[in-house]
């Protein structure tokens, strides 16, 4: 046998067309977290489709479908937990930026009342409202940004 020939055999004894070698590090990739959400985000954009975005970072799609689904899974988990809050800010009326309204309620009928304000719109929650109604609402204007 000469340095020429190939020297690996196929299981039917003849020489082997076709391999390849591997030049570079072999290892896996680690996507940070961070990353990965910045890609499932692009992924998630109109007009664009996931071979796109995978190709662009050098993935395969079911790569970028596993990342996306485990987005998803982690929203939910967050949704089942319930309605999340940020710390409220009490505002005194001389503190207000804008003058206040006069209203024509009742004193003291707006007691426990809050309200929410997200991207110009505000909702006001009364007395007895059910937390997963409260949710759901904060959730869809959330969404509808």
């Amino acid at each position: 046998m000469t340095i020429s020939e190939p020297t690996l055999r196929s299981s039917n004894g003849e020489p082997t067309r076709r391999f390849e070698i591997f030049t570079g590090s072999g290892r896996r990739r680690d996507w940070s977290a961070k990353d990965k959400a910045r890609i499932v985000g692009e992924s998630c954009a109109p007009d664009t489709t996931v071979s796109e975005v995978a190709r662009r970072y050098a993935l395969s799609p079911q790569q970028l479908f596993a990342w996306r689904r485990a987005a998803r899974r982690s929203t939910k988990k967050v949704d089942a937990l319930g309605p999340s809050f940020v710390p409220a800010i009490v505002v005194t009326p001389e503190q207000q930026t804008r003058p206040a309204r006069r209203s024509k309620r009742i004193p003291g009928r707006d007691a426990g009342i809050i309200e929410l304000e997200i991207d110009g719109v505000r909702v006001r929650v009364g007395r007895g409202a059910e937390a997963r109604t409260v949710g759901a609402v904060i959730r869809a204007l959330k969404a509808g940004a």
